[in-house]
């Protein structure tokens, strides 16, 4: 199980560099990504349900699909205006809150070595990311937060999921029309290389669509304030992909603020073990 989360947050990770890249070195409008990412993905799970050993239908939810296409095109458009700190803190910060808050209006409990994990994690995220936060516009910000509240609910709702490949497949296909409905009247400048179009199809076919099946399938085994906790290691991960695809600098404040995330999540799962 350790391995699949792990595989899952570095996916969740590289999608964000993939998406720095492509919008960054403007290689593809937000929009087009968005919506590619979309098809891209939707065409990979299709295809994995034809394999011999899973002959599985997809399994279509209204509610799913439109929180996914929420998440992606809130996420891409917000970052054409936030900066990379601020939007990771927006989001996940969003995402603990939902999901911390329905885990404990459910009946969850806060062991001591939890609650002492989620804040060192949090902590962690914050000496990490806000010295580079800067002060975001208040349309992005807000951008961002539907984003993360948006997954948050995506996650939630996946707990309870009985095929995760099925599932996640029928969510992409019907995210796919919501998209065509955001882009065709939208009235945006379409612009996109060969080099966007290969991130934007990477993004959503290995590290969102077969990411997102991966995480779905973990998702019943995790309580919702593990789950949102865990995800904060993903901009520690993209800051150590800066460093090694982008060349991003890896100071002293960065590399305690990892340790002191990492080791946060360590004492969750932790805490989980003991239960």
């Amino acid at each position: 199980m350790l391995l699949k989360i792990l595989l899952a947050m570095a996916a969740f990770a590289a999608n964000s560099l993939l998406c720095r890249l492509a919008l960054k070195g403007m290689h593809m409008d937000a929009v087009s990504f968005s919506s590619v990412r979309l098809v891209s993905g939707a065409v990979a799970l299709l295809i994995l349900l034809r394999l011999p050993g899973i002959r599985k239908r997809p399994e279509f939810n209204l509610l799913n699909a439109a929180l996914l296409a929420v998440y992606v095109f809130a996420f891409s458009l917000a970052y054409l205006s936030l900066t990379a700190a601020a939007g990771a803190l927006l989001l996940f910060g969003t995402v603990q809150c939902v999901m911390t808050g329905w885990g404990l209006m459910r009946g969850e409990r806060l062991t001591w070595l939890k609650s002492v994990g989620m804040l060192g994690a949090m902590a962690g995220l914050a000496l990490l990311l806000l010295p580079g936060a800067g002060h975001p516009s208040g349309g992005a910000a807000l951008l961002m937060m539907v984003s993360g509240a948006a997954w948050a609910a995506y996650c939630i709702t996946g707990k309870k999921v009985n095929n995760a490949a099925a599932a996640t497949a029928g969510n992409f296909t019907l995210a796919v029309p919501m998209a065509l409905v955001v882009f065709v009247p939208g009235g945006t400048q379409v612009h996109a290389d060969s080099v966007g179009l290969l991130l934007a199809v990477i993004s959503g076919a290995l590290m969102s669509g077969g990411a997102y099946l991966l995480w779905y399938s973990l998702l019943p085994q995790l309580s919702p304030a593990t789950a949102s906790t865990l995800q904060l290691s993903v901009p520690c991960l993209a800051a150590l992909g800066g460093l090694v695809f982008m060349g991003e600098p890896l100071g002293l404040r960065m590399l305690l603020a990892i340790a002191l995330t990492l080791s946060g999540i360590g004492l969750v799962i932790m805490a989980d073990r003991r239960r």
